[in-house]
């Protein structure tokens, strides 16, 4: 009679591992159980060069005993029940599927939903968590992708019986970059009014931060008055600022990646220049006179930690502050509509707007050159003016060649 190659489902299996000096692989790793049928004593062994791939493989044995489900499934968190059905999770993706699917989990469920247990997982608490990704600027495939691991862990809880439905099959979230994209069309609508405004803002932001760490306000003024994104605030190094003619060079940016948060090109994946104006150059100063050499970084957290979006808002409370302030609906990429925005109201031409913002369609830049009622009210005068100045009563004429 045939052995089998694996303990049959729902046996209770003993293991252990066994040194063995001398040889190539010395960590045995053995499991034995009893037959269910016959009663005999059954057992299988493997060889490994390490005891962490002795112990992994008495951990896949352990969990073809149990169905691929532990016991304890029904209180352990998301994070460590879908490390244990993953395999089951991910059956049937390809690498390139694969990959964006566990980064999607590692870098944004575990760390938004890791702790929960699994039967704790609501609707509510799904729409919660895709919101607050799409608050962090994450792309559209970003949020699919992470969503997509999310509804494969959970549809074998739903298998398992730890959970009656898959609570991540949620809709509708797609209309939330609808609406991000029509709030575009008029990007001036996004920008704070003015410089008051803007450092009431940073003051605010600061005393809801721990220890009212001030590099957070630097770090906001700094990027509205150069229309920056947050990750390039956090690119900054001292050797990318030109103190003499006042120019900072925006060469990276930081952004989310494997392993935690990392420094690559901008998104247009060009340099640009961008002016430092008078009122943040004391302060730009200041950190570069105490900056230990042109490759250390010009902002970062309180412990010099790199920076991003998510970060910002975290450490300094941001939706609390700009709801209390009346800006409810302002995010951190607004500061940089505020910049482009400003400038284009200070008259800063569209071809030189849009190298600084690094626009790749001049389209995008248009859209901060809206005017306001002033600006109309002007132009409506100006063409007055224009209709009645005096004429030369010949009219036009052919200039000879």
């Amino acid at each position: 009679m045939a052995i089998a190659q694996h303990p049959p489902i729902g046996v209770s299996v003993k293991a252990d591992v066994e040194y063995r000096e001398g040889r190539p692989k010395p960590y045995k790793a053995r499991v034995r159980w009893n037959d269910p049928t016959t009663g005999e004593r059954r057992s299988k062994s493997h060889s490994t060069a390490t005891p962490e791939e002795a112990q992994d493989w008495i951990d896949g044995i352990l969990r073809a005993a149990r169905g691929g489900i532990d016991p304890a499934a029904a209180t352990q968190p998301l994070a460590e029940y879908g490390a244990d059905v993953m395999p089951l999770a991910t059956r049937g993706l390809e690498r390139k599927t694969l990959d964006p699917y566990l980064a999607g989990r590692r870098l944004r469920v575990v760390p938004t939903l890791g702790h929960i247990p699994v039967p704790m997982i609501t609707n509510g608490v799904v729409d919660r968590a895709v919101y607050s990704w799409i608050a962090d600027e994450c792309s559209r495939s970003t949020v699919k992708n992470t969503l997509a691991i999310l509804v494969r862990v959970l549809e074998q809880a739903v298998r398992d019986g730890v959970v009656g439905q898959n609570v991540a099959r949620v809709t509708g979230w797609q209309r939330e970059y609808e609406r991000a994209e029509d709030e575009l069309d008029d990007p001036r609508s996004l920008a704070l009014p003015n410089w008051e405004t803007l450092t009431t803002l940073a003051d605010a932001l600061v005393r809801r931060s721990h220890g009212q760490f001030s590099g957070w306000g630097h770090i906001v003024v700094f990027a509205a008055c150069t229309a920056a994104r947050i990750g390039e605030v956090s690119g900054v190094r001292a050797g990318d600022i030109d103190r003499k003619a006042w120019i900072w060079t925006v060469r990276r940016q930081t952004t989310p990646g494997p392993g935690g948060l990392i420094d690559k090109g901008t998104k247009g994946k060009r340099a640009r220049k961008v002016p430092i104006i008078d009122e943040v150059r004391p302060m730009v100063t200041e950190r570069l006179d105490s900056a230990s050499g042109p490759d250390a970084r010009l902002f970062t957290g309180p412990r010099g930690g790199r920076i991003s979006t998510a970060v910002l808002r975290d450490a300094t409370h941001w939706d609390e502050v700009v709801t209390e302030l009346g800006y409810e609906h302002l995010r951190r990429h607004d500061l940089r509509h505020t910049g482009l925005t400003w400038m284009a109201d200070a008259g800063v031409p569209v071809h030189v707007l849009r190298k600084i913002a690094g626009h790749g369609s001049l389209t995008t830049t248009q859209r901060y050159l809206h005017p306001d009622q002033r600006s109309i009210e002007d132009a409506g005068t100006a063409l007055s003016a224009h209709l009645n100045a005096p004429r030369s009563l010949d009219g036009p004429r052919l200039r000879a060649v």
